[in-house]
């Protein structure tokens, strides 16, 4: 529990303000919460024994009523314990003292001694033991100038922990705070109008945790309609918790209620509503703001309303600033030395022309590969990784090649856009992939089937039985060719193993692998030589939502409705990392290009990124109105983008944890995002039935490091969405499930066809 007067301190002693909550030496939380740690001249702060100042006879009043107060409630040990810090005997304890303190009196009367206000500074001074009671720890010493009536006496500290307020002032201190962020300056409404939400939730719920059902419900239902469009959904389910029973089942609710909520506010704004509360003494206000929400103060201007909403909307507020300030390692890994052979067809080409073909273009600083190692990449050994295997270093070959012959995109040149249209998929399309070399195609359906079909002429084989394999030359140069059965050729194959609807799937780098997750908790790994499961991988309790290969093979991550995400690695049963914090499902997973982060998004309405070394969360991104259910990386691995239920895609810099950009013009939910190859030209399909195409090298080279103010941790995003737009493109009634560039920047796209 949080302190009831730890803010209202008078402003002119201010030091410093530290917003994390602290413990002290009984283990009590002190939850200072944008509190302000202030310190008198030769006065300590810190639990000791400290004994009252001589001569103080303010403090020693002070002293002898809390020993009354913990007589009266029968705390004899805590009477001994206090008695032996402060070094008082018995024959001290003198119940007379009680008169002249106040500390009687139920509540700060205009007359109460200035002694009465120290209570809070004896009790900072003095260690009580966690079997006193849970409220024992309190504010720092405040400074000497104090008024007394700022300071509530010590019926008021003490018992403000152990009993809620008035359910009937409820609508009164509400409304109070109401009508005054209505009348300060423009400049500060915006952001305190901020704390309406969460105080609105948490006063609704304390007022229904504490069976008043009937106050709940009108005070509902007067200032519900108060909160902001985005909170609706959250709203809704909040009116249906009428009753105490109903919260214990509800794990959304009670993450909000245990976790804090993050609000971002400058130094004046907050000084505007501390003193507010201050002069109003309204205890029951402060004690929700010190215990559930996080006050992160900034030193600055005040951010205007727009600055705002572009940050809001998460479950849980804001991320803290500190989130975002870890070192993250965004740069490519370098690429292994390999030697291209001359092609046949490039020798062809340049005897005939009788002179060289022309070179590749430059890649521009958006190009993904590089030789030179990256001085914000990882070290090659920071995560072990696979080794290349001689049929990997085949495929990068191939790799190479096609990228000689790839497209450059623009604004001027965009790519052509191949639709798959999943006909009569009557067993519901939730989930599809291509293969990196877009030959395969792979989808994932609610009748629990994954089906893989081949793109390309090449028709799909199973290798030959065991006893087959045995009569097969392994020394001729055709071995892979003869291992494949002609008999079992089709066009597409069927993979049956889970027993709910596939909702995630994912292909291996090398092609020789398939994952699928499923509502039925489980992630699948399918052998594309045999096309049967090799492995289950039992980890999650609940539907799996998404599942996604490392782009250098071998390790995956999972995440789903246990609002946990999982790292695997193809050789383990159990998950090699857990990554934990989220307050809601986690919708979409997606790893960074050099496989040492992983990015997640939530139906919390946040996006983490997490490091796959230590299991930390190095950045939390909110922004996002609704649920996430698109994420993709840039091909430089320093750019995020983010598409979720809200229409909106949002752009991110990794480095510097803040959000860069917001593209408008979808009108539903965004299910898929991809970067072309050099990552010129940001492609994002949503189930309004349309691809569109984004200027990404616009948006991102129009950036200003100037821009990236770290004192207030935002920047202006500017309305540009219209000038980034570089093509909307329709289909007849088929929302875009998926997205993919090939080697040579063909889009493709994919959906199931809606008649």
């Amino acid at each position: 529990m949080a302190a009831v007067q730890g803010g209202l301190i008078d402003t002119e002693e201010e030091k410093d303000i530290k917003t994390e909550p602290s413990s002290d030496g009984c283990g009590n939380n002190n939850a200072n919460d944008g509190r302000l740690h202030n310190a008198s001249p030769g006065t300590t702060s810190s639990g000791g024994s400290n004994k009252p100042a001589a001569g103080a006879a303010e403090d020693q009043q002070t002293l002898l009523a809390v020993l009354q107060f913990l007589k009266k409630n029968k705390l004899t040990e805590s009477v001994e314990i206090l008695r032996r810090e402060a070094g008082l005997s018995e024959e001290t304890d003198d119940p007379k003292g009680l008169e002249s303190s106040g500390a009687g009196s139920g509540g700060v009367g205009g007359n109460a001694d200035a002694g009465s206000g120290d209570a809070n500074s004896l009790l900072s001074r003095v260690s009580v033991s966690s079997s006193a009671v849970s409220a024992a720890s309190a504010a720092p010493a405040p400074p000497k100038a104090v008024v007394a009536e700022d300071q509530p006496d010590v019926n008021v500290v003490l018992s403000a922990y152990s009993q809620q307020g008035d359910p009937a002032l409820y609508d009164v201190y509400y409304n109070g705070l109401k009508r005054f962020i209505e009348t300060v300056l423009d400049c500060h409404r915006a952001e305190l109008s901020q704390v309406f939400y969460p105080l609105f939730v948490h006063m609704y719920l304390e007022l229904v945790y504490n069976n008043h059902e009937n106050v709940a419900k009108a005070f509902f239902e007067k200032f519900s309609g108060d909160q902001e469009c985005y909170y609706e959904d959250d709203l809704r389910i909040l009116s249906g918790l009428s009753k105490k029973e109903h919260m214990r089942g509800n794990e959304t609710l009670l993450d909000f209620r245990t976790s804090k909520f993050v609000l971002r506010i400058s130094r004046d704004s907050y000084q505007l509503l501390k003193r507010h509360l201050q002069e109003r003494q309204n205890n029951q206000i402060w004690n929700i703001i010190q215990e559930h929400l996080y006050i992160d103060i900034f030193d600055g201007m005040p951010r205007s309303k727009s600055q705002i909403d572009a940050m809001s909307g998460s479950l849980a507020g804001e991320a803290k600033r500190e989130a975002n300030k870890a070192k993250v390692f965004y740069g490519l890994l370098k690429e292994p030395e390999i030697e291209v052979p001359l092609d046949d067809e490039d020798e062809e080409a340049e005897n005939e022309e009788g002179k060289p073909k022309k070179k590749k273009p430059k890649k521009d600083s958006m190009g993904s590969k590089s030789k030179k190692q990256d001085p914000n990449a990882p070290s090659q050994t920071r995560i072990p990784l696979p080794e290349l295997k001689d049929s990997d270093k085949l495929d990068k070959i191939m790799y190479m090649k096609e990228a000689t012959k790839k497209i450059r995109l623009a604004p001027e040149t965009l790519p052509s856009i191949c639709f798959y249209s999943f006909l009569n998929a009557y067993q519901g399309l939730t989930a599809v992939d291509f293969t990196d070399d877009s030959s395969l195609i792979a989808g994932g359906f609610a009748d629990s089937t994954v089906r893989v079909w081949s793109v390309t002429p090449k028709k799909l084989r199973r290798v030959k039985s065991a006893a087959d394999l045995s009569l097969i030359d392994k020394e001729s140069d055709d071995v892979l060719e003869r291992i494949m059965d002609e008999k079992t050729a089709s066009e597409s194959k069927i993979l049956y193993g889970h027993s709910g609807p596939v909702y995630g799937i994912s292909f291996s780098p090398d092609r020789n692998y398939l994952l699928s997750s499923s509502e039925d908790g489980t992630v699948r790994l399918w052998s594309l030589q045999t096309y049967s499961c090799l492995v289950g991988y039992k980890g999650h309790n609940y539907p799996v939502w998404d599942t996604q290969f490392s782009p250098h093979g071998y390790y995956f991550i999972s995440g789903g409705h246990d609002r946990v995400a999982r790292l695997w690695a193809t050789d383990h049963y159990q998950p090699l990392r857990m990554f934990a914090g989220h307050l809601a499902d986690i919708t979409c997973t997606r790893f960074h290009p050099n496989s040492n982060y992983v990015a997640t998004g939530s139906s919390d309405r946040t996006i983490r990124l997490w490091d796959v070394l230590t299991g930390n969360c190095v950045r939390i991104f909110t922004g996002h109105k609704g649920p996430i259910h698109a994420l993709a990386f840039s091909p430089n691995g320093k750019f995020l983008a983010s598409g979720a239920t809200d229409g909106r895609v949002l752009l991110w810099d990794i480095g510097h944890g803040l959000m860069i950009g917001e593209l408008k013009g979808h009108t539903d939910t965004i299910y898929s995002l991809k970067f072309s190859r050099d990552g010129e030209i940001l492609a994002s399909g949503s189930m309004d039935n349309t691809v569109r195409l984004w200027d990404a090298l616009k948006a991102f080279d129009d950036l200003e490091t100037d821009d990236f103010t770290a004192a207030t941790g935002h920047i202006h995003l500017p309305e540009n969405s219209q000038e980034l737009l570089l093509g909307t493109y329709l289909s007849k009634s088929t929302p875009v499930v998926h997205l993919h560039f090939t080697r040579r920047n063909l889009l493709l796209a994919a959906g199931a066809y809606n008649p």
